[in-house]
C-alpha cells in the first residue's frame, strides 16, 4: 500500500515524521501579563521572536503554547511552559517524549544572572546556577546533559533583591540593547537546527550585542 501512496504522490498517515530532522526549542518564562517585560521572561521573548520571524501560529497545548514551523528542511517545535518557571521541567520532558526526541534536539533558552546584559552563552550540559527553572529541567529529564542558550542579564541588585531584579521590568537603559540580545537569541536557535553545536559556541560565545550608539537611549 505506502508505494502505491508513493507512486500517486500521496502521503501516508501512517508513517512518522524522521526524527533526527526535528528539534523542540523551549524559552523559558511566567505566564500572564505581569511577567511579560520582566528579565525573566527572555526566553519567551525569544521564541516569541522566532515565531514572528517564520510566521508560525502560536497554538494552545498540553503544558502551554506551541509553535510548529519548517525550516531548512528541519521541523521546529517552539515551546512557551504554561507551568511557570519553577515547573519547567514537567513540560520539557513531556514533549520530548511525545516528539521521541533525543536530549541533543533540545535546546532550553534562559535568562542568566551570571551573565552581563549583551552576552549569549551557548552549551551541551552544565550546572543550574541556582535557576530554579533550571533545577527542574535537571530533575525531569534526570541530568543536565542537554543544550541550552544563556541569556545574559547582569546582576545589578543589592544584596537580597534577587527576586525582585529577575521578576522586574527590564530599566530604560536596558531596553535599547535588548532588541540586539534578542536578535543574537533567535540566529542562534535557528542556527542550532541545523549547524554542530560546537560551531554555534565558536560563532556566539564570544560576541556582544549591543545597539550602536546613536541608537541608545
Amino acid at each position: 500500500m505506502n508505494w502505491v501512496l508513493r507512486l500517486f504522490g500521496k502521503k501516508d498517515k501512517t508513517e512518522k515524521e524522521d526524527n533526527s530532522m526535528k528539534y523542540l526549542i523551549v524559552g523559558l518564562g511566567n505566564i500572564g501579563d505581569e511577567y511579560t517585560e520582566t528579565r525573566h521572561n527572555i526566553g519567551f521573548k525569544i521564541v516569541e521572536a522566532i515565531a514572528e520571524k517564520v510566521g508560525a501560529k502560536w497554538e494552545m497545548t498540553n503544558f502551554g503554547m506551541m509553535a510548529k514551523f519548517k525550516y531548512r528542511g528541519r521541523i521546529v517545535h517552539l515551546l512557551k511552559p504554561d507551568t511557570f518557571m519553577n515547573l519547567s521541567g514537567k513540560a520539557a520532558a513531556f514533549w520530548l517524549k511525545k516528539l521521541e526526541l533525543p536530549k541533543d534536539k533540545l535546546l532550553i533558552i534562559t535568562d542568566d544572572l551570571n551573565l552581563p546584559l549583551g552576552k549569549l552563552r551557548l552549551k551541551t550540559k552544565g550546572g543550574n546556577g541556582g535557576h530554579n527553572g533550571m533545577k527542574s529541567l535537571e530533575n525531569e529529564l534526570i541530568g543536565a546533559n542537554y543544550p541550552r542558550l544563556r541569556i545574559g542579564i547582569g546582576k545589578e541588585f543589592s544584596e537580597g533583591r534577587q527576586v525582585d531584579y529577575v521578576l522586574g521590568e527590564w530599566g530604560e537603559n536596558e531596553r535599547s540593547d535588548l532588541d540586539e540580545v534578542i536578535k543574537g537569541g533567535v540566529q542562534a536557535a535557528l542556527k542550532f537546527t541545523f549547524l554542530q553545536i560546537g560551531m554555534l559556541m565558536t560563532e556566539f560565545n564570544g560576541k556582544t550585542y549591543q545597539a550602536k550608539k546613536e541608537d541608545r537611549s
